[in-house]
């Protein structure tokens, strides 16, 4: 069976990552996967088609013969669940790296994506300025308790698994506002992730459909 995940026809950020099907390509290439990209406007996915697959109407969504999830953590826990290659094989070690998972998407990224809020859709309004700082000051505050937990290890526990791909996916939307690089070993830490040859294939494919001209109507 093969696997079929949607993606934005055109991405917010041009292809350079911060969309979340990002993390799914590159969970399926550590885990050696092929699968297929079904490209979806922003208008097809308001269509019933694409609701069906994702009640809220966004991306990804992950098919896989009669199966059909969305949302990309779950779709990852699936994919590590499935193949080698992303969670240990201990079950303690294994345990942890599903908690980091959900660090990643219940602790760290919210503040995160708070930033962009404030910043792009909430820019114009007049308590855009002043909430500014608050924000920036929570994302601070989660960074440094990161931060401290890594310490000078190359990852978070252990080996590369998917809490780690979790949280550097989510890591990577603060590098526009540079506020990563006020945490060196964050930023490393980025870096290291970034440097996987199965980060740079997911990225390289998203970039590349970004890139092509959109098809004529």
């Amino acid at each position: 069976m093969s696997i079929v995940i949607t993606a934005f026809e055109r991405s917010p950020d041009g292809g350079m990552g911060l969309a979340r099907d990002t993390r799914v390509r590159w969970a399926l290439e550590e885990a050696g996967q092929p699968y297929e990209v079904r490209l979806v406007s922003r208008s097809a996915m308001k269509e019933p088609a694409h609701l069906a697959v994702h009640p809220f109407g966004q991306i990804p969504t992950y098919e896989e013969g009669d199966l059909a999830l969305f949302e990309s953590g779950a779709i990852i826990f699936h994919i590590a669940e499935r193949h080698a290659g992303l969670l240990p094989q201990d079950g303690n070690a294994r345990a942890r790296a599903i908690t980091w998972m959900f660090a990643a998407l219940n602790t760290v990224e919210p503040p995160i994506l708070e930033l962009v809020t404030v910043r792009f859709v909430e820019g114009d309004k007049p308590w855009a300025k002043e909430r500014m700082p608050l924000v920036v000051e929570r994302i601070r505050s989660r960074l440094h308790q990161l931060s401290a937990r890594l310490g000078d290890a190359e990852w978070l526990d252990g080996a590369f698994s998917a809490g780690d791909l979790m949280m550097a996916s989510v890591l990577l939307r603060l590098k526009p506002s540079g506020i990563i690089n006020e945490f060196p070993s964050l930023a490393a830490y980025v870096a290291r992730a970034e440097a996987r040859p199965a980060y740079q294939r997911a990225f390289a494919a998203q970039l590349a459909i970004n890139a092509a001209p959109l098809p004529a109507s």
